[in-house]
């Protein structure tokens, strides 16, 4: 064995020997002509790859703004879309799909393309995933194609999260109710806000608002703001990621809608929960329980709504955004990246 490979790794060596004298032979050959030719190209070459290497990133929107938007009573995030050609939930911007490809190109270069095969096929099929859903679940910015559907989740999805959530209701709770004694007939405290609803009204306290801590707010709840960081899988760094106090008055509808993505479950613990609300999701009705966790995917058409009486009181739920449990650790890092707010 060890003759063969000596004969044969001498044969390679002599094959070898012969190619280089071939070209250089073949270089004599050639006229001055063509080696300056050959010459120019190459350096031409050299300085396009210098100076597409120096060229900053292009002008592109970003993400955030492209989320963003402001409906003519000036409110924001609520559900009366704006029709700006800005806001993407609203108008559906094709500029999106560039810009989330450019993200995308952007993370794999600094990193790896390894694990991002469903990422790069749902921001390339995305026109066609977001137009073609069934009527029941049709998310409006991003869709992760391949991801197990359900309008409601177990507890067990996110086991650790829920059971910290619900360890510290009574935490939650007393912050929310030292909060809710400054509200007034007249106005509406600061760092409350007033979303759009057919009747009722729908207030909410954020911690977080799509990928942004909201300082103000956060120093008024530091227990509840303290206990997001314990989460492992609160999404805080992107614009999917949410945490707030949500309040639905006696005699609220919440307009039929449609979540941004699926790559999240939104949990609702539920703090006050007067008979007369429902949440419904995907045409499955559900009612909250007080200190109890309730788990559901957002991207799937749903409403929510109370219906008890004025001494009922308000329903009231911490509202915070966990991963999908099918969403990969390498998926959930480009994500992040390709979604950062303001990228």
């Amino acid at each position: 064995m060890s003759l063969e490979w000596l004969v044969a790794w001498n044969w390679s060596l002599d094959g070898l020997r012969d190619c280089i004298a071939t070209g250089i032979q073949s270089v004599r050959d050639c006229d001055t002509t063509a080696v300056v030719s050959v010459a120019c190209l190459l350096v031409l070459f050299v300085w396009y790859c210098y100076h597409v290497g120096r060229e900053p990133p292009r002008p592109y929107a970003t993400v955030n703004s492209l989320m963003q938007g402001t409906d003519a009573s000036g409110l924001q995030n609520g559900y009366a879309y704006c029709q700006s050609p800005e806001c993407v939930r609203c108008a559906h911007n094709e500029g999106l799909n560039q810009k989330l490809y450019y993200n995308l190109q952007e993370y794999a270069k600094r990193y790896s393309w390894s694990g991002m095969g469903r990422i790069h096929k749902g921001i390339r099929e995305q026109g066609r995933y977001l137009s073609s859903r069934p009527s029941i679940q049709k998310p409006e910015v991003f869709f992760l194609p391949d991801l197990p559907t359900t309008p409601y989740f177990p507890r067990d999805a996110q086991k650790h999260d829920v059971e910290l959530l619900e360890r510290n209701f009574q935490t939650i709770l007393c912050e929310f109710e030292t909060l809710y004694k400054a509200f007034s007939n007249c106005s509406l405290p600061q760092g409350w806000k007033m979303n759009s609803t057919p009747s009722g009204e729908w207030v909410t306290f954020y911690l977080v608002n799509q990928g942004v801590c909201v300082p103000r707010n956060c120093r008024k709840c530091p227990r509840t703001y303290r206990l997001l960081g314990s989460l492992r899988t609160c999404i805080g760094n992107n614009v999917f990621g949410n945490a707030c106090i949500s309040v639905l008055s006696p005699g609220t509808v919440i307009t039929e809608h449609y979540g941004p993505t699926n790559i999240r479950i939104r949990c609702h613990l539920g703090l006050k929960t007067p008979s007369g609300c429902e949440l419904v999701v995907g045409g499955e009705p559900q009612c909250w329980a007080e200190g109890r966790c309730l788990l559901f995917d957002d991207s799937f058409l749903h409403t929510a709504f109370h219906e008890g009486s004025a001494e009922d009181g308000p329903r009231v739920v911490f509202m915070v955004d966990l991963w999908h449990p099918n969403v990969a650790a390498a998926e959930r890092q480009a994500l992040d990246f390709i979604f950062a707010p303001g990228r």
